[in-house]
């Protein structure tokens, strides 16, 4: 497995994306909230934030160099967007249905599976002090190598055992996916400040009408 594409659930870096996943793969699917609401929350609207993101969980560095190749090669970074909606929303459909115990959608394999051999691709061997480690073939102005450890997380996960770990959110309307470490294997919400603390909200009102009803 990759350095750095699996985190302890509940980490939350300091930036404007939240990470609940616990995984890389999940916390990239997880950029856009309330899938099963009205107003969903696109937070990779363009090129940028997808750099914004990956500067945050820590697959680059140098964001203003990629900003700045993409201000030069706007039809470039457009379609490297579009190719990162696309393995989002492929992750997304795999994940949510492993969580769900259904099979993964064939398309959705067939997109992730052009990402993974396009990673492989760029894949390195890379000699440390302490050893080896995986690395990237990059060069700076690729301005989509941030995909690349997304599409290996994303590969590594399926076929760990921490397969069965993933989770999708039971809060009304948010769908993000997580990891469960939890020791019972009883996690629920992405965030239990978030989802867990709004139903616990719910079932306080709920508990509280039901009993003036009985009471009436």
């Amino acid at each position: 497995m990759i350095e750095g594409t699996m985190r302890p659930a509940n980490s939350r870096a300091h930036g404007r994306f939240k990470l609940v996943g616990g995984v890389l793969c999940l916390d990239f699917a997880n950029t856009r909230a309330g899938r099963d609401t009205d107003t969903p929350t696109e937070y990779l609207q363009d090129y940028a934030d997808l750099v914004a993101w990956a500067e945050q969980v820590g697959l680059v560095d140098d964001g203003e160099l990629l900003l700045a190749v993409a201000r030069q090669r706007p039809a470039d970074a457009e379609a490297v967007l579009t190719r990162a909606l696309a393995l989002r929303e492929a992750i997304y459909g795999i994940f949510s249905h492993v969580a769900a115990g259904k099979p993964a959608p064939p398309a959705d394999l067939d997109t992730l599976n052009l990402a993974v051999a396009d990673a492989l691709s760029r894949a390195r061997v890379v000699a440390q002090p302490e050893g080896f480690s995986w690395g990237w073939a990059a060069e700076p102005d690729d301005l989509d190598r941030m995909l690349w450890p997304v599409a290996r997380s994303a590969a590594d996960l399926l076929t760990s055992d921490a397969l069965s770990r993933v989770r999708e959110c039971a809060g009304d309307g948010c769908g993000w996916l997580f990891l469960d470490t939890s020791r019972n294997r009883s996690r629920r919400w992405c965030d239990m400040r978030d989802c867990g603390n709004r139903a616990k909200v719910r079932r306080h009102y709920q508990r509280r009408r039901q009993e003036r009803a009985s009471t009436a």
